[in-house]
């Protein structure tokens, strides 16, 4: 049986990392920097390395209606979608994640777009 993506890259603990660093890049960004202000990064950094985990085949779920919820509060446009995807392309590539596997986390995140902006 073929691994998947998330047990390839060394689980939770290395998933992290890169979701971690992934952070850093957002919250250096003029753009997205905004929508984290008040947010305990912490938790936002836990939540996020369960939801890219689903997003490469790990134990976790997160439903379209559920990521529809958690930021119909925020005005999120296009542009600043796209570049939260351009960041997490490069922290995956920082992690040295092949080729392929770049292409289907970030596709596996923009098949969500539908449900992340709300401009």
């Amino acid at each position: 049986m073929a691994k998947s993506t998330f047990e390839r890259y060394g689980g939770f603990a290395a998933i992290s990392k890169v979701v971690s660093a992934f952070y850093d890049k957002v919250l250096d960004s003029p753009e997205l920097s905004k929508y984290f202000e008040t947010i305990d990064m912490r938790r936002q950094i836990d939540h996020q390395t369960k939801f890219m985990a689903s997003l490469m085949g790990g134990p976790a779920s997160f439903t379209n209606q559920e990521l529809e919820r958690a930021h119909a509060r925020y005005s999120i446009t296009r542009a600043e979608f796209d570049e939260m995807l351009e960041l997490l392309k490069e922290s995956l590539e920082d992690f040295d994640f092949e080729d392929d596997d770049v292409t289907e986390v970030v596709q596996n995140f923009s098949s969500r777009a539908n449900f992340v902006i709300h401009s």
